[in-house]
């Protein structure tokens, strides 16, 4: 019976094949658009995202599994921690990142394999893209203060009330996972707090100031902010290589040699972006040689990079594929999207949520995408609920989301967020229409 059933799935896949290679409208142009869109997406995002923002949340995650004990996790987000607790940890930790739907992904897999709580987790996978401080500030800026306040005001109560509902839906399965979690492994162990706290904070720290945005005044402490980014990260890269070496033993010859180099290369190209690759590869390759924990650090990130980067690039070939880059038209005509999003009805709303859920957002660029589109006669309600949809979710993040939740905790997830994102922007939009 199993060969016959190969032998269909062969046959299923040769006739899909005929079908794909028959029908697919290559000779037009509208399909060729999309295909080139897929790729400049794919381009997009390895150039703007991948070094800075991925690659430091791959190392981050990594720490999370191998320096984190598990019993300091189920503290602070576990199902025995107190509710206030846990979920104003996992809304503060992610409220300070900066991040995208993708990069907060490895942090998010990292504290849930860890043993943390399914509602802490989720509350934290949200609070990360959608309570971007940078974001909220840019949306009162640009967008008014009415869509900034409703934004964070949203975007908090939304990473509690889906984490809450999650953990409730769940809790059953979530309790088999947390006992094991609790029955294995669960020894205090680790670093003293004090230590941990500095280890991840300048981590933290590089991850945020490397990725800080070009403000549209260049004044103030935003704008010295990002004048001096590359100096600002090349400090906190320093501390961050004596932190290891005072508490985990790292040689502080090696710190001083990996400075020496990338000081060196520095100069010699101008470009910030190639003493940080010479950085990431000397420090990967000191881990390489080491051994205990450090060496295990280099390994669980692999592991997470295996898990997240394949997933996440055929998500964004696909997202660009169907509604292309900002101004550029692909397979989904944009008049259709601008057309579906104007007025305050249900529709519109829920048609705005599901867009922003399946579109790919990098880390503050929903601002002007949504300046452009109230511009064409988006209406505000939709404004927000794609602004509460669509940072927080992607059809990259999706994919990965499910290889750590399972197809089933994820579809919840995603309805939960297009359902209140909907009814938020519904709601918006009667009152301040």
């Amino acid at each position: 019976m199993s060969g016959k059933l190969k032998e269909l799935k062969i046959l299923l896949i040769m006739v899909g094949v005929f079908l794909a290679a028959y029908f697919i409208p290559f000779a037009s142009p509208r399909f060729r658009a999309g295909l080139h869109e897929a790729f400049f997406m794919v381009q997009d995002y390895a150039r703007l995202h991948v070094l800075l923002c991925l690659v430091p949340a791959l190392f981050i995650a990594g720490a999370v599994s191998v320096f984190v004990s598990q019993a300091a996790v189920m503290k602070y987000l576990g199902a025995k921690a107190k509710k206030w607790l846990a979920y104003s940890v996992a809304a503060v930790s992610g409220a300070i990142l900066a991040v995208c739907s993708c990069t907060i992904l490895p942090l998010f897999s990292g504290i849930y394999k860890r043993g943390a709580g399914l509602g802490p987790a989720i509350a934290f996978l949200y609070s990360g893209p959608a309570i971007n401080i940078l974001a909220i500030v840019m949306t009162a800026r640009i967008l008014g203060v009415q869509m900034g306040i409703a934004r964070a005001v949203g975007a908090i109560l939304f990473s509690v009330i889906i984490g809450l509902i999650m953990h409730l839906i769940f809790r059953g399965e979530e309790s088999v996972r947390l006992e094991k979690a609790m029955n294995f492994g669960s020894e205090e162990g680790g670093k003293p707090l004090w230590q941990t706290i500095i280890h991840f904070g300048l981590m933290i720290l590089f991850l945020i100031v490397i990725n800080w945005a070009k403000p549209t005044v260049q004044s103030g402490f935003l704008g010295w902010m990002y004048l001096n980014k590359w100096l600002l990260t090349s400090l906190l890269a320093l501390l961050f290589g004596f932190s290891l070496s005072i508490f985990y033993r790292f040689k502080w010859w090696k710190v001083v040699l990996t400075a020496a180099i990338i000081a060196l290369v520095g100069y010699l190209y101008p470009n910030p972006l190639i003493p940080f690759v010479m950085g990431i590869y000397l420090f990967s390759l000191w881990l390489i040689l080491e051994k205990g924990e450090l060496n295990e650090w280099l390994g669980a990130t692999w592991g997470f990079a295996k898990l997240i980067i394949p997933l996440l690039f055929v998500g964004v070939m696909i997202a660009g594929s169907l509604l292309g880059r900002p101004g550029f038209e692909a397979w989904v005509p944009s008049r259709w999207i601008e057309s579906a999003l104007g007025g305050n009805s249900l529709w519109a709303n829920f048609f705005a949520a599901v867009s922003g859920a399946f579109m790919y957002f990098a880390t503050l660029t929903e601002v002007p995408i949504l300046q452009g589109l109230l511009g064409s006669g988006m209406g505000k309600g939709p404004a927000l609920a794609l602004l509460l949809s669509g940072p927080a979710l992607s059809l990259p993040s999706m994919l990965v989301i499910n290889t750590v939740l399972g197809f089933k905790k994820t579809v919840t997830f995603i309805t939960l967020v297009v359902i209140m994102s909907t009814l938020a922007g519904y709601f918006f939009g009667s009152v301040f229409a």
